[in-house]
């Protein structure tokens, strides 16, 4: 079977060798490391469950592959061999990575992007400087209701005022791409991007990533889950996805985890190709993506794994026991926090002050937020994977894309 990818018409063999050989491997990918799960199972970190595999439910079927979560390993899950409820991967608190994998992630010896171009550099001509009375801070698409997510986001833009000496207006967007083109236009000066447009950002928005959270507890980052019901006793893998009769719900074209990376990963560890080897049906988001699997409208999805713990928190009728995983992988850095490159350095430096010189342990915002501080990035090495997973499918950074 052969791919398309810039024009070019590419053998599978040869789009594995690109991952594997020219860019950092998927053995690695997102910078996996022994504190968060091992290379030793190259088909990325993995996930448990809550039950012990022995009940058939209604249908009277079985899934034998369903492990207990007390078996569960969080260095080597041996997804091969495992099933499990997604209540193992919340006891044995595997949602997201490391400051581990932040480390290994920032300390690879990348000299370039992998895909694109990189950041934009500040012009050498002032005048081209933008110095606004009133910064717009734009927002990725809140996956939990814009009236939470204000009150929760209000201590940041408080604190950015305070450093900057300038009003600040939130303003949320209904889209990946309204926050690229808000960007772009110069309507908004900074803000957050989610994870798969970062690239689109930068290169289309004028965007410079400078910053990535970490939780209070020095946690780091999320991972793509593969995703079934808990009853949906005959999809065991990856490999089940491509079956007759099985309706595989993806969210949004630019998503990373929910798009990107199983469109690369699928195809790497499982020969797997979504949009060739089954239909892809876009939800329109990680929240659209776990209920369609939740009410039967889907039967099985790549989704990510922090939106779908924050989507069972939000919802009584929803628990971990309604899931199975049947694969995760190893850690992708968040979405950043990004500024337009002419913003005036006198801004950006209390930009920076507020995000990555403020300790918001213990606070209200990270209670809410599950952000207790914010890290300095390279765009250039922390992003290299997800640049690799796009390159790998071919994307071309253009606004109809996301």
């Amino acid at each position: 079977m052969e791919d398309d990818t810039d024009g070019r018409r590419m053998s599978r063999t040869r789009r594995r060798f690109l991952l594997t050989g020219a860019a950092a491997g998927v053995t690695g990918l997102a910078g996996c490391s022994g504190g968060n799960g091992s290379a030793e199972n190259d088909a990325g970190s993995g996930l448990d469950e809550g039950g012990d595999g022995t009940d058939g439910g209604d249908d009277g079927q079985v899934d034998p592959m369903l492990t207990d979560a007390s078996e569960f390993e969080y260095a080597n899950p041996g997804w091969e061999e495992h099933n499990y409820l997604l209540t193992a991967v919340a006891k044995n608190d595997y949602f997201q990575g490391s400051t581990t994998d932040l480390e290994n992630m920032r300390n690879r010896d990348v000299d370039e992007v992998a895909h694109g171009d990189p950041p934009r550099e500040l012009p050498d001509d002032e005048d081209e400087w933008v110095d606004p009375d009133t910064l717009v801070f734009v927002d990725k698409p809140g996956e939990s209701g814009e009236a939470q997510f204000r009150e929760t986001i209000r201590p940041m833009m408080d604190r950015i005022e305070e450093t900057t000496g300038r009003s600040v207006e939130w303003q949320p967007v209904d889209s990946n791409a309204a926050s690229v083109e808000a960007l772009r236009s110069g309507r908004a000066h900074l803000g957050n991007v989610s994870t798969g447009t970062t690239a689109f950002a930068v290169n289309l928005g004028g965007a410079v990533p400078f910053a990535d959270p970490v939780s209070p507890t020095g946690q780091f980052g999320y991972r793509l889950l593969a995703l079934t019901r808990a009853d949906a006793h005959d999809i065991r893998s990856v490999e089940d996805f491509a079956r007759d009769g099985v309706d595989v719900a993806h969210s949004e074209p630019a998503s990373n985890s929910g798009h990107q990376a199983p469109s690369a990963l699928f195809d790497q560890y499982f020969d797997v190709t979504p949009e060739e080897d089954y239909e892809v049906d876009f939800s329109g988001g990680h929240d659209q993506t776990g209920r369609g699997i939740f009410v039967g409208d889907y039967d099985a999805g790549p989704i990510c794994s922090t939106c779908l713990d924050d989507l069972i928190g939000a919802n009584d009728d929803m628990s971990y026991d309604d899931f199975k995983v049947v694969w995760a992988s190893n850690p992708f850095p968040p979405g950043p926090v990004v500024h337009r490159y002419n913003l005036h350095p006198d801004l950006v430096e209390g930009i920076k002050e507020a995000y990555i010189g403020t300790d918001w342990t213990g606070t209200d915002y990270a209670e809410q937020t599950g952000e207790g501080e914010y890290v300095p990035i390279d765009y250039r090495t922390v992003f290299h994977d997800i640049m690799v997973i796009q390159r790998y499918n071919g994307v071309e950074y253009e606004s109809g894309n996301l």
